[in-house]
């Protein structure tokens, strides 16, 4: 059985979303957990917004991303 909350279809044509005002092709079924591995960024440490809404992270897997969405990542730094 295999897990399609983080593996898009490889065969539709991709979703054209825009990530912090920059233009991104991502396959269809792509979850904004999936996003965020695809950028090599930590879960846990990022705020996603999708069409102005914050993305509770509890349901980073299961929020599928759709064709014109718009979202801003925001990156937490720690330091003193």
């Amino acid at each position: 059985m295999s897990d399609t909350t983080h593996t898009p279809s490889t065969e539709a044509p991709p979703l054209t979303l825009t990530v912090n005002g920059t233009e991104r092709e991502v396959a269809r079924g792509t979850t904004v957990t999936g996003l965020l591995e695809q950028l090599e960024l930590i879960p846990g440490m990022i705020v996603v917004e999708r069409n102005r809404t914050i993305v509770p992270r509890a349901q980073y897997d299961q929020v599928e991303l759709e064709e014109g969405d718009q979202l801003e990542l925001v990156h937490f730094v720690g330091g003193g």
